[in-house]
């Protein structure tokens, strides 16, 4: 019995790291594709991010400080340059 609650700990523990490392690289394409120019809508439809995060993780993801970061970049640029991606 303690046998095998030592091993679903051990699972368990082993499952979160893996989601974590999953979770870290969804946030560095996040980032690296908002710093491109992507929009960041479109870089959270990407198959990449939607095949790798539930929307729970995805959460996350959003409240990720690197990721706010890079976005608040982008929107200070964007206003240093004004453009704000409007239609002429």
């Amino acid at each position: 019995m303690a046998q095998s609650k030592l091993a679903e700990s051990l699972q368990k523990f082993l499952d979160e790291m893996a989601t974590d490392a999953v979770e870290e690289r969804v946030v560095d394409y996040v980032i690296r594709e908002v710093r491109n120019g992507r929009k960041l809508a479109e870089a959270l439809s990407d198959p990449y991010v939607k095949n790798r995060l539930s929307e729970e993780k995805l959460a996350h993801v959003l409240a990720n400080p690197e990721v706010i970061g890079a976005i608040e970049g982008e929107i200070k640029s964007a206003f240093t340059r004004k453009e704000f991606g409007f239609a002429d």
